[in-house]
């Protein structure tokens, strides 16, 4: 196994207050956009891992900021990857549509931070980034695209932690699930 060309990686979460139940009408379009903007994430240059709940392909179903809240967690290698993905491709499609499906939040909902290469955060560490920025404003520890840090500048903020390699398979196929008890 070739070591990670990058040192650190980027890890993001952005929670999502639903307007209605995922499987109600209004939110249908989202719903059916959901296979198509993953798997293109899948594929995307500098993609590492994104959180899925176990036996799905998303990790809508996963509820742990509240019942009407769904999380996004992935993985990069860099800033850049993540941006060119979220506002150069067909994300930015969900990005405008999003009044549409979701409460507008008034306290932060994206959060963005580095961690170890191979590292793969937990649904608990990730929650706990978003309510260090919520409290504290953005740092090294915590931050957003608007604010951001370089992973040099935030390297005392990373803890030891042992390398684990996340699945990623060729081919593009769907990361292995990871749910809040199968992360490393």
């Amino acid at each position: 196994m070739t070591p990670p060309v990058h040192a650190s990686h980027l890890a993001q979460l952005n929670v999502a207050t639903l307007l209605h139940p995922l499987d109600d009408p209004r939110i249908a379009p989202f719903v059916e956009m959901l296979d198509p903007v993953n798997a293109a994430a899948d594929c995307t240059p500098g993609f590492v891992w994104r959180l899925v709940e176990d036996g799905e392909g998303d990790a809508t179903g996963l509820r742990p900021a509240g019942e009407d809240v769904i999380v996004n967690l992935s993985v990069w290698e860099t800033q850049e990857a993540l941006w060119d993905f979220a506002y150069r491709s067909g994300h930015l499609e969900v990005m405008r549509r999003r009044r549409d499906w979701f409460a507008r939040h008034v306290k932060a909902h994206l959060v963005l931070w580095w961690v170890p290469a191979g590292h793969i955060p937990t649904v608990g560490e990730a929650l706990e980034r978003l309510a260090d920025l919520q409290v504290h404003g953005p740092s090294p520890r915590a931050f957003t695209f608007a604010s951001s840090y370089t992973a040099a500048e935030a390297a005392e903020h990373l803890r030891t932690v042992p390398p684990a390699q996340p699945e990623h398979a060729a081919g593009c196929a769907r990361p292995t699930p990871a749910g809040e008890s199968a992360a490393v």
